[in-house]
C-alpha cells in the first residue's frame, strides 16, 4: 500500500506543470516544427543571431555546431560577432548588468529553453505580443503577462491589439493586427516556426541522433526476442 501511495504522489506531482497550463487557459498553437529541414535549420539560426543574441545568450552552444544543420565554415563566419572564433559559444551582446538595468532583469540564456518551456509555448509566446502602454517597452504578451522583453520581433509582424470577446458565455482574448509588419501573417507564422525549430535543434542537437539509435536499438531486441523464442522452440521440441 506504501508503494502505491508513492506511486500516486509522483503522478500528481509530475501533473501539477500540465494542470497550471490548463487552468491559466492560454491555448498553445502546434509549433510545426522538424528537425530534419535543414534549410528551415538554417534559416532559424540565422534569425536567432541576427535578433536574439543581442540580449540573450546561448552558454551551452557553440557556433561550430551550426556544421550539423548544413552550414559551411564560410556561411557560420558570416554570423560570427566581432572576436569570436567557429569553436566559441554564443554570447549575448549585451552584459547582464546592462540587461538588467535596461529591462528591469537579466534576459535568461536560451540554451536549453525549448526543453524547459516547449516549443509550442515558444510558437505561441513569440506570436502573442500585443501594444500596451502601460508596460514600460510599450508591449505585453497574452502567453506571458507582464513580460519585460520587448517584441523584438514587431517590425515583421506589425502591432496587434488585444480584445476580449465573449464566447459561449465566457471571455476570449483576441488578437487583431492593426498595423500591418514588414510580412503577413503567414510569412511571420513561418518565420517564426524556423527560429523555434532552431531551438529546439539548440536545445539537443543529438537529438535526431538520439532517435535513430532508439530505432536501432529498437530493432536488434525484436531480432533478439525472434533468435531466442527460435533457440526456445529448438530446446523443448523433443520434452513437448
Amino acid at each position: 500500500m506504501k508503494l502505491i501511495k508513492k506511486i500516486w504522489v509522483l503522478v500528481l506531482l509530475a501533473a501539477v506543470p500540465a494542470m497550471a497550463i490548463a487552468s491559466s487557459g492560454v491555448h498553445l498553437d502546434k509549433a510545426p516544427g522538424n528537425l530534419s529541414d535543414k534549410a528551415s535549420l538554417q534559416r532559424g539560426a540565422q534569425l536567432f543571431t541576427a535578433n536574439c543574441l543581442a540580449c540573450h545568450g546561448a552558454a551551452y552552444m557553440r557556433y561550430n555546431r551550426l556544421m550539423d544543420i548544413g552550414m559551411s565554415e564560410d556561411d557560420i563566419k558570416k554570423l560570427l560577432p566581432e572576436g569570436s572564433k567557429l569553436g566559441s559559444t554564443m554570447k549575448s551582446a549585451m552584459d547582464a548588468e546592462s540587461a538588467k538595468m535596461a529591462f528591469g532583469v537579466a534576459p535568461p540564456d536560451l540554451s536549453v529553453i525549448a526543453r524547459s518551456r516547449g516549443t509550442d509555448w515558444l510558437y505561441t509566446y513569440l506570436r502573442s505580443f500585443y501594444v500596451d502602454a502601460t508596460r514600460p517597452s510599450g508591449v505585453n504578451n497574452v502567453v506571458f503577462p507582464l513580460v519585460a522583453m520587448p517584441n523584438v520581433l514587431g517590425g515583421m509582424q506589425g502591432e496587434q491589439a488585444l480584445h476580449v470577446e465573449k464566447h459561449e458565455g465566457h471571455e476570449v482574448q483576441v488578437l487583431k493586427l492593426t498595423t500591418p509588419g514588414s510580412m503577413t501573417a503567414a510569412e511571420f507564422d513561418a518565420t517564426v516556426a524556423d527560429l523555434v525549430n532552431y531551438l529546439d535543434f539548440m536545445a539537443e542537437p543529438a537529438k535526431l541522433v538520439r532517435y535513430k539509435l532508439g530505432y536501432i536499438v529498437l530493432g536488434f531486441l525484436f531480432l533478439l526476442l525472434i533468435l531466442t523464442y527460435a533457440l526456445k522452440k529448438e530446446f523443448w521440441k523433443d520434452i513437448h
